[in-house]
């Protein structure tokens, strides 16, 4: 390494150690496997893989509960200790079963979940380079003295309910609204959890005690392409984006496409086009350089060729780093759909969905990770997250950090989603140093 430790100190060599080597002042060598890493990354995207590529996993899916289940196995093939919450968390833990303040945990981890034709490492990287990282520990006979455990939280993705895992295990799902929570097509939490085997009124027995988690630390692609044109090999998040969405439904008339005069006509779907592009503009003009939005999801009712749309109803998300900013352009968002719904003489109602609050990355776990960079000779950057995550619920409730390594191309959400092997190998190497750091 270059540099002899103090004599009090234990001196990690992060990454693969060569064969017989365990360096001039080495006391002992923990070093995560590369490929088991990738072997195991391969293994968990077989579970909804799609022809061609990349994966459709939702939660409480077949695909996603068959992943659960071997997941469960390669936490106990580790000999980690493993069980699963009333709300679908997935644990493994070098200590006992369950979460105490008695034994606070340094705690990893990520989600299985994925979006529609995904990729497949959005989630999973964090997951299994947590498990890849407890192993080693165990193998080296390494005992940190706070336990260290891994999670993989349900719905991230948020098909039901953003952060649904997370926000149980943290005491901040609203629980009230649990019957009515529902994917973009109608399906109801409560029947995908109940298919699954779990029940959905059950997830907030899913909350942690307080004090049970000493510190949470999460590695995870970057989903853009800063660190990739940058040449910086990991990125220490400071701050995540909140994330709002709301489904904007916009109600006016059916008549014939053909005989209906153009200026009598009160089309849901000319409205709901009109707002999609001026809110577009607004959170340019009003964002603050670093807020955006998106539609992704469109429904027309009748959704035929010979009828002027009498319904018409988009889900409408926005994402900021800044709360402030993103509560002003919620409320501006809702007064421009009504502005738009009088002006072409329609109905509006806009339909809160989810929305997660903005959160700031604890100093002591980003120091944790960028000592590990040094130690490791890589690198490294802050940066916000543009992407949520489940660390964001975790930061209500401990020191909470995230690791990022470049996304190739900057691509993610897509099936061509992918970092380079040597990249995961690393961004495995500063978590495993980073968790040392926080379990000391």
């Amino acid at each position: 390494m270059g540099i002899a430790p103090k004599a009090t100190e234990r001196w990690f060599i992060l990454g693969t150690a060569p064969p017989g080597s365990q360096g001039l002042y080495c006391r002992f060598v923990i070093a995560i496997s590369p490929a088991r890493l990738r072997a195991r990354l391969e293994a968990l995207a077989r579970f909804g893989a799609l022809p061609g590529g990349g994966v459709t996993r939702p939660c409480w899916s077949p695909p996603h509960e068959a992943a659960r289940a071997w997941l469960l196995g390669e936490l106990r093939a580790a000999s980690l200790q493993a069980w699963v919450d009333p709300a679908g968390n997935v644990f493994g833990a070098t200590g006992p079963p369950g979460l105490g303040a008695d034994r606070p945990v340094v705690l990893t981890g990520s989600h299985i979940d994925t979006v529609p034709e995904g990729g497949i490492l959005d989630g999973a990287l964090g997951v299994l380079a947590g498990l890849e990282c407890l192993e080693a520990l165990r193998e080296a006979g390494a005992a940190p003295r706070l336990p260290l455990a891994v999670a993989a939280w349900s719905d991230e993705e948020g098909r039901y309910g953003s952060l649904f895992g997370s926000r149980a295990f943290t005491g901040r799902l609203d629980v009230e609204r649990i019957p009515e929570m529902a994917a973009a097509d109608g399906e109801r939490l409560v029947d995908a959890m109940a298919r699954a085997g779990f029940d959905a009124r059950r997830a907030p027995e899913a909350r942690a005690p307080a004090g049970a988690v000493a510190a949470y630390v999460e590695l995870h692609i970057e989903q853009g392409p800063r660190l990739e044109e940058a040449g910086i090999p990991i990125g220490v998040v400071d701050s995540i984006v909140g994330v709002r969405r709301a489904r904007v439904v916009f109600t006016g008339q059916a008549d014939h496409a053909g005989t209906t005069p153009m200026d009598r006509r009160r089309d849901g779907f000319l409205a709901a086009a009109e707002y999609a592009l001026r809110a577009r503009d607004l959170v340019v003009r009003r964002g603050g350089g670093r807020s955006v939005t998106n539609v992704g999801v469109v429904h027309v009712h009748p959704g035929v060729s010979n009828i002027v749309p009498a319904r018409a109803e988009l889900v409408h998300e926005m994402r900021s780093p800044d709360a402030d900013v993103l509560a002003g352009l919620a409320a501006r968002c809702e007064s421009l759909a009504r502005r738009v719904a009088r002006r072409r003489g329609v109905g509006v109602e806009v339909q809160p969905m989810s929305a997660t609050a903005p959160a700031a990355c604890a100093p002591r776990v980003m120091a944790a990770i960028e000592a590990a960079c040094a130690t490791a000779g890589l690198a490294s950057t802050r940066l916000h997250s543009a992407a949520g995550h489940d660390a964001q619920n975790l930061a209500a409730v401990t020191d909470a950090g995230m690791i990022f390594i470049p996304s190739r191309g900057g691509r993610s959400h897509r099936v061509d989603e992918m970092s380079d092997w040597e990249a995961i190998g690393r961004g495995a190497g500063v978590l495993l140093g980073t968790l040392l750091a926080l379990a000391r």
